[in-house]
């Protein structure tokens, strides 16, 4: 079985510019760069709700900030996948990812799970460390969460995602870790309504919630002239999905694989050449065998790859192109990889895409290193079908989910929505008959075989 997803990194719909130095920018002045990011919003929710009617199961976007120079900027996704989830019934809406050391933990808890709750139980929530420290020091230091400290700030990512996971699955609660005191023992509470809330015998968590205490004779308002001090809070709302939604996260290093593995998250790759994509997928599934296949709702072993009917694996992006039949434009598409890697190149990532011989391509000059290695799929419909066939065969996948990445630098929304039209309409089909499924409606997410685990991951 074959399943399609979009995914959206939010660039420029400025044409792309290269620099004296050799490395593309989104060509404009300050004023229009901001225009283009406001088109981003609407033209992110017209794709994303054209997503849907086209038979793509999934829409993920990232989170990035600050980026004038027009690689990436997602800096309000859940908002707008919210927009997205109130004219859709099916998609299921993901990020990759809420970047957690830029949040308050629980901040993101209630906002995520209330898109799971506008959408009907549709959320695929998306958690990710961060790499940038233009973004990672300007919201992650106000946390205590700087980029720059890598062991810190994994750690911290680490009990945030606890945290996030115990206010969705507790009704009360306190937390106590090295970073989080939930709530803060010194938070005085001497409120009468909280107090008759909690002794009704409906609730009956009157001592669990608050350490009592009479005035302590300081004066003031009585919720704060008191030695009475609050025990739990809960995060409302909590998502219809239960324990809580499926988890995701990006990863590129073996370590984060493992961990992806281990904390039964689907993992992510955005730009993984297939050389080495095969090699991750087995430290993935031997982490998750090790770890006796850890999964939110305790399906057991799923199967190598993608398993479709339990909606868990490892998942492979590629940017998208077809060239063929006026629908697209390869030298303008090329310019948009030039200026996508020049942002990425240096954060170490031409190394993925090196020769043989561990030679970089040269500034601004990324586009044939990138179509080699299989991360950019350009051209022809036929030469898109196979080169998505060849991921699927060379890495053994049986199930596979394929994100399609279609937003390029420097195109409309209109364009970007002819290549999607195309996709659907050209390679879908063929892909389905290829992976043995004719009819594209058995991958609308009700198959019998899953319908029971459906109904024990809602209320």
């Amino acid at each position: 079985m074959i399943e399609f997803a979009c995914f959206h990194n939010g660039t420029s719909d400025l044409p792309p510019k290269r620099g004296a130095n050799g490395y593309w920018y989104n060509d404009g002045t300050m004023a229009e760069v901001h225009q283009s990011a406001q088109r981003e919003l609407h033209s992110q929710v017209r794709q994303g709700v054209l997503a849907e009617k086209l038979g793509f199961k999934y829409w993920f976007q990232t989170e990035h900030h600050f980026q004038a120079e027009g690689a990436e900027r997602n800096s309000v996704s859940l908002l707008v996948e919210a927009a997205i989830a109130v004219q859709t019934s099916t998609i299921r809406l993901g990020q990759m990812a809420n970047i957690v050391p830029w949040w308050h933990p629980l901040r993101l808890a209630s906002y995520a799970a209330g898109l799971d709750v506008l959408s009907n139980g549709r959320l695929e929530f998306g958690v990710g460390r961060g790499y940038s420290p233009r973004e990672g020091e300007v919201w992650g230091h106000l946390l205590g969460a700087s980029i720059q400290d890598q062991e810190k700030n994994r750690s911290w990512y680490e009990e945030a995602v606890r945290l996030i996971k115990a206010a969705w699955t507790q009704e009360s609660f306190s937390f106590h870790g090295e970073f989080f005191q939930v709530p803060p023992s010194w938070t005085k509470w001497g409120h009468p309504q909280s107090e008759a809330f909690y002794a009704d015998p409906k609730i009956n968590r009157l001592e669990q919630a608050l350490k009592l205490g009479g005035a302590d004779g300081t004066g003031g308002p009585a919720v704060v002239a008191t030695s009475q001090t609050l025990r739990e809070v809960s995060v409302f709302p909590q998502p219809l999905q239960k324990p809580y939604p499926q988890m995701w996260t990006p990863v590129t290093s073996d370590r984060s694989v493992t961990y992806a593995a281990q904390q039964g998250m689907n993992a992510f790759f955005s730009a993984e050449p297939n050389a080495s994509l095969r090699r991750k997928l087995k430290i993935y599934f031997d982490a998750a065998e090790q770890a006796g296949w850890p999964d939110r709702n305790d399906l057991g072993e799923f199967k190598f790859g993608w398993d479709a009917a339990r909606k868990r694996g490892v998942v492979p992006a590629r940017m998208i192109h077809v060239t063929d039949k006026g629908v697209g434009d390869v030298r303008r598409a090329a310019d948009a990889v030039n200026l996508m890697f020049s942002y990425h190149s240096a954060f170490g990532v031409l190394k993925s895409i090196a020769d043989e011989n561990g030679n970089e391509p040269l500034p601004g000059d990324y586009y044939d290193a990138v179509t080699k290695a299989g991360i950019a799929l350009y051209g022809s419909t036929q030469q898109v079908i196979d080169g998505i066939m060849t991921i699927k065969n060379e890495c053994g996948y049986d199930d596979f989910l394929l994100t399609a990445w279609f937003e390029t630098q420097g195109f409309t929304s209109d364009e970007t929505e002819t290549q999607m039209h195309h996709f659907a309409e050209n390679i879908m089909p063929v892909l389905r008959r290829e992976c043995g499924m004719d009819d594209p409606k058995a991958s609308d997410g009700d198959d019998d075989a899953i319908a029971d685990e459906a109904a024990t991951a809602m209320v």
